[in-house]
């Protein structure tokens, strides 16, 4: 796992979302970005599962990727990438650490 600028198809995405904010007349704009809200939507709990499962695999290793080291590559903190691995939702209820760690 190394450190790479993002893929082309990203950027091309990136790029087209910026667009849609450039757009002149309002209310194409608010038809578009309705449009892309509810793709999204759909599109995020796939999203959060091909992501899961990368951890899953990491985690899976013997010796497992250490937790650190998959929160960097991923460019994400170490509880977001426990989190992912128990499959918990954005702002779940993440135990507090007891004081002995």
């Amino acid at each position: 796992m190394t450190e790479e600028p993002i893929e082309e198809e990203a950027q091309r995405v990136l790029d087209a979302l910026n667009a849609v904010e450039t757009m002149g007349d309002p209310l194409e704009r608010a038809r578009v970005i309705g449009r892309l809200l509810k793709d999204q939507a759909e599109r995020n709990k796939r999203f959060t599962e091909y992501r899961r499962q990368v951890v899953l695999e990491l985690r899976a290793q013997d010796p497992p990727v250490p937790y650190r080291r998959i929160a960097a590559e991923l460019g994400v903190s170490l509880g977001t990438v426990q989190d992912i691995e128990r499959g918990a939702a954005k702002w779940s209820a993440r135990p507090k650490a007891s004081p002995a760690e």
